[in-house]
């Protein structure tokens, strides 16, 4: 089931008020708790609330407060965007996001407003917003003055070029259009002809001058202008503004029904004829007359008004000159306010009456995504890594960078940190740098009450190999050592090391003393790749130079572990130059062989192999080349047959897409180990605590599979 929708037009004007109106009531007829949640806002001012949430929060009284519904203004996301910090954009709405969606059953986002702005830069980064936090699309296209193939050209575009981002979309809503019922009907169909067998439900709705003018009384509000005479008539809608600078015979021939006329304040004869014009049936009624220049009404033609019971049109004024008063009306647009009812009420009886209310339902409620976002999956491994809190020792402890990773994790709640190393030198670089790490626990091996014991079983474990009781202790001496038996002998759940020793430093005590799992062959490794719109499991990169075909099938069905211990779900690639029977050769040979021991070791995995990568990710070539296959388009667990060709790959990935590259998370071992980057930074070093935690979780039996 979905839980958000993310509603977006494509340009300005689009409509989307309509559309969040005829949601919102929709939802609360399907829905127990709904929140309203829009990223950005154009500015934060308690005076002047933003109009979107005013309106929402208001009428539909959500159980929400107006600092919940929002993330960031558009002048904090410019900066944040032109400063290269767009992902800390992403991250600050996802927390806003997540903190609403915890407490509610339905969240409704809207996104940005587009007028006087950038509209391909807001449109995209709505949709790469929506992609991030994984809610599907509700596109909202502008339809006002197009035919229908026009229509149909719009919905087309906007879903192919969605398509190409790889955006989901759940629906679109084509507003303002102006066609007859039969039109519409086989606009409609035509569009699902050019979606094929998964259309995307479109649904037009009609244009109504109710909804898209301005009132007289929007036009007041929107200058500031006074009104003179008239009040009764503010909820008359304008339909077009007339500037009136020429001789009242001429001006009488421009005349046309709901026009606003737009006059100098001296021009008595144009309100005169204006009012007459609204006595006469030759003639179409105006909506009101708005006098500019801040130029005051003679006496006598106050006197005449204030002696016109009921005058016939409202008067306002303006201090501005005729031509600014024109540039400020060019801004203005129908509204829908609060105390609207009218206007609110027309919007909602428009969504229902175009709306087929179990298609929306079917596509909303059933919409189904595989895909994890970055901003998803470390959200996600933060949440369960603090359900079940782990201890992790940290072997560098004195290391600066890993000192600040473990204020991060324990100000988190992440997991229980161990520090070894040098007690006072810890001690001291804590104080210096004024980190807030009264929760850890620092070890100097050398001093600890445990060095005897676990020297003793390093011993026991290893004499058969040559060890000697002093070479045992010269090991405990080491930290990385000595971490590695606190994992062995229970006394912490994992280890994360590497951001200054090497990664033969941080592996080879694990290999001595924790060794691998019963019916494991090798140790091995993935990455985790974190693209824009989804999560990618890469296996091996960073161990074993040239498995043999029995090593690549242990590697597959623990990467397909290890995805699902992470909320990947597991389709896995075989990878190879050939697809299928495409190719010949030893290389594609022992990629087969270990498609096929794989197969026997799990055979409920979907999994197929030899397979070459475009066919392994891409939907359309998987068509061509691996019809039928159960993995091909849509693998998230991609095994590489050597590790020459995955540490290149994953890095030109890494690169080439921007991508965050997690890992290398090993696999194989009793316990979980976990090696860092000498080059790691602190974010780094938070995510493989992470990891870590969720692995010992996961040996515990404290994780759920997918």
């Amino acid at each position: 089931m979905a839980h958000s929708l993310y509603i977006t037009g494509t340009e300005d004007s689009s409509g989307k008020s309509v559309v969040t109106l005829g949601l919102m009531r929709f939802l609360q007829s399907q829905v127990r708790k709904i929140a309203f949640f829009r990223p950005i806002i154009d500015q934060v001012d308690e005076a002047r609330p933003d109009p979107g949430i005013d309106l929402v929060l208001r009428h539909f009284e959500l159980d929400m407060s107006y600092e919940d519904a929002y993330a960031c203004t558009y002048a904090e996301a410019l900066d944040l965007v032109t400063s290269g910090n767009t992902s800390l954009l992403i991250e600050k709405i996802f927390q806003k996001y997540k903190a609403v969606q915890e407490s509610h059953d339905f969240v409704l986002c809207q996104g940005t407003d587009f007028r006087n702005k950038d509209t391909a830069f807001l449109f995209d980064l709505n949709t790469e917003i929506a992609a991030s936090l994984n809610i599907p699309l509700a596109l909202v296209i502008n339809g006002r003055g197009k035919g229908a193939e026009a229509v149909q050209a719009s919905v087309r575009t906007s879903l192919e070029l969605l398509k190409d981002k790889q955006r989901e979309v759940a629906c679109v809503f084509v507003n303002r259009v102006e066609l007859t019922a039969d039109e519409r009907a086989a606009c409609v169909a035509n569009c699902a002809d050019a979606e094929g067998e998964a259309a995307t439900p479109v649904f037009l709705i009609g244009e109504n001058p109710a909804l898209c003018n301005p009132s007289v009384g929007e036009v007041r509000k929107g200058l500031n202008a006074e009104i003179l005479f008239g009040k009764e008539g503010l909820d008359n809608l304008v339909h077009d503004y007339l500037v009136a600078a020429m001789q009242v015979g001429n001006f009488m021939n421009y005349l046309q029904r709901d026009m606003l006329i737009v006059t100098p304040g001296d021009r008595s004869d144009i309100i005169l004829a204006s009012l007459a014009s609204q006595l006469s049936s030759s003639y179409p009624h105006v909506s009101g007359i708005l006098l500019t220049g801040g130029i005051e009404l003679p006496d006598s033609m106050r006197r005449l008004m204030e002696g016109w019971t009921g005058a016939p049109v409202p008067i306002l004024s303006v201090g501005t000159a005729t031509y600014e008063t024109l540039q400020e009306l060019a801004k203005l647009h129908g509204k829908i306010a609060p105390e609207d009812h009218r206007k609110i009420g027309a919007a909602m009886d428009a969504f229902a009456e175009a709306v087929d209310k179990d298609a929306l339902v079917n596509r909303i409620f059933d919409f189904r995504t595989d895909r994890v976002t970055p901003m998803m999956f470390e959200f996600n491994l933060a949440q369960q890594a603090q359900r079940h809190r782990m201890r992790i020792v940290l072997p560098e402890g004195e290391e600066l960078r890993i000192l600040r990773a473990a204020e991060a994790l324990c100000e988190r709640g992440i997991a229980d940190i161990i520090l070894l190393g040098d007690a006072a030198a810890i001690q001291e670089k804590i104080r210096n740098l004024n980190l807030k790490l009264d929760g850890v626990t620092i070890i100097q091996p050398t001093a600890s009450a445990l060095f005897e014991t676990y020297a003793d079983r390093y011993y026991e474990l290893r004499k058969a190999k040559g060890a000697t009781p002093e070479l045992a202790r010269e090991r405990m001496n080491d930290a990385t050592y000595f971490g590695t038996m606190m994992v062995h002998m229970g006394d912490a759940d994992g280890m994360v090391s590497g951001s200054v020793n090497t990664t033969a430093h941080t592996i080879r005590p694990a290999f001595e003393i924790i060794k691998t799992k019963p019916g494991t062959s090798i140790v091995s490794s993935v990455f985790f790749m974190c693209l824009k719109d989804r999560i990618l499991v890469f296996g091996d990169c960073a161990v074993n130079p040239n498995p043999s075909a029995e090593q690549l099938a242990d590697i597959a069905v623990s990467s397909a572990h290890t995805a699902r211990v992470f909320g990947v779900d597991p389709y896995v690639a075989m990878l190879s130059y050939s697809t299928g029977t495409s190719g010949k050769g030893e290389a594609v040979d022992k990629v087969a062989e270990a498609a096929r021991l794989a197969h026997a070791q799990a055979p409920e995995l979907p999994l197929d192999g030899p397979i070459q990568y475009d066919a392994a990710i891409d939907p359309d070539v998987a068509r061509t080349k691996a019809p039928g296959s159960p993995v091909a388009g849509h693998a998230s667990v991609f095994i590489f047959p050597d590790l020459n060709t995955g540490n290149n790959t994953y890095k030109a990935v890494q690169r080439a897409a921007d991508a965050l590259a997690i890992g290398p998370v090993l696999q194989g071992l009793n316990k979980p180990v976990n090696d860092l980057s000498r080059g790691c930074t602190v974010p780094d070093i938070v995510n493989t605590v992470m990891i870590t935690a969720i692995q010992a979780q996961a040996e515990k039996g404290l994780v759920t599979l997918k």
